[in-house]
């Protein structure tokens, strides 16, 4: 492991994900990962309730940014003690809207995307635990308070966060970035030359609703041609 991503989601990870695997720290975990193997899922409450090594997720892998291994960024940071930390940071005001849009929305909030993930949760049981997984980790960081919780709630946790990494990683192994900084920190901290292509910007949140909808549609889908 050569890179630790300790930014929250929200924080343009998709972004951080593709620019890294073009500066040829390849593969990089992300919860993309999880999203298209869902039966990682029990692994990872195995590895939440300290029942299974964290370092076997990262086996074979060169970096990681977004949750889970944000979650899991000290411990990352003691098995890989030659590996940099990356902290990616957005204006906090944006980070509570695009979590209250997305991530809360998923778990809590009363709209389309949150009911077609439940419907999914009720035929598809890797989904539901994944659900389930998710919001656990997002409660145990102190990050989301539940259905209650709210923008300022969040901005606050996020600042909180974002000062715990600072206070935890020694500035010289540590570099807090915005993907508006583009490549030239993210380069230099990693002392590799800036490629010749645009910083890849991917829109998290498009991204993330769309995948969401999709993949709940297919689901129901194929349980209703089942029980036909």
């Amino acid at each position: 492991m050569k890179l630790i991503g300790a930014g929250l989601p929200r924080t343009a990870t998709l972004s951080q994900r593709t620019a890294i695997e073009a500066l040829g720290l390849t593969p990089c975990y992300h919860m993309q990962n999880i999203l298209m193997d869902l039966n990682q899922t029990p692994r990872w409450c195995a590895v939440l309730d300290g029942k299974l090594p964290l370092e076997e997720f990262f086996s074979g892998f060169v970096a990681t940014v977004d949750w889970p291994g944000s979650y899991f960024y000290r411990e990352l940071a003691e098995i890989y003690p030659d590996a940099k930390v990356l902290l990616s940071v957005r204006d906090s005001d944006a980070w509570a809207r695009s979590m209250h849009q997305t991530i809360w929305g998923l778990f809590y909030d009363d709209t389309l995307l949150r009911h077609l993930s439940d419907a999914r949760g009720h035929v598809d049981q890797m989904w539901a635990l994944y659900i389930e997984t998710m919001k656990d980790m997002w409660q145990r960081r102190g990050l989301l308070n539940g259905p209650e919780t709210t923008l300022e709630w969040m901005r606050q946790a996020f600042r909180r966060y974002n000062e715990e990494v600072r206070r935890t990683i020694p500035a010289g192994r540590l570099l807090v970035w915005s993907a508006m900084d583009g490549w030239e920190p993210l380069c230099e901290f990693l002392e590799l030359p800036v490629p010749d292509i645009p910083f890849p910007r991917v829109n998290d949140s498009d991204h993330f609703i769309g995948g969401i909808v999709q993949a709940s549609m297919q689901s129901l889908q194929a349980q209703l041609a089942i029980s036909r």
